[in-house]
């Protein structure tokens, strides 16, 4: 079975990197969630608001800049994914060392490349 992704500032809008990345999850049979600041809907998917309750959820991918992750910090790290992907322009050691500290991975790269080489699967 294909792992939950959950993609943190999802958007309908079809130029954004995080709206491409919600699809090509879902194209290579990848179950998602969407986090987002708008309403809205991607690949089928509702993206919602706040914080709240998913489970199961094996990789968070970012697409939220570092200095609007410090309010998510804690409700990501309490949904205990096993990887965090800091796509290009998210990086931010400091969630980073956060992270490692309580066992999750973390991995500086592109979901969409890592979807068309087949990294995202391991």
């Amino acid at each position: 079975m294909k792992k939950r992704t959950l993609v943190v500032g999802a958007t309908d809008n079809p130029t954004r990197y995080a709206y491409l990345a919600a699809n090509s999850l879902v194209s290579k049979g990848h179950p998602i969630e969407l986090l987002g600041t708008k309403i809205g809907t991607v690949a089928g998917q509702e993206i919602r608001q706040g914080e709240p309750h998913l489970a199961e959820i094996d990789t968070v991918t970012l697409y939220v800049g570092p200095r609007n992750q410090p309010p998510l910090y804690d409700y990501l790290l309490s949904l205990l994914p096993k990887r965090i992907i800091f796509n290009p322009g998210t990086e931010n050691p400091e969630f980073e060392q956060m992270a490692r500290s309580q066992g999750i991975e973390t991995v500086q790269g592109c979901t969409l490349v890592m979807l068309s080489t087949g990294q995202l699967n391991e």
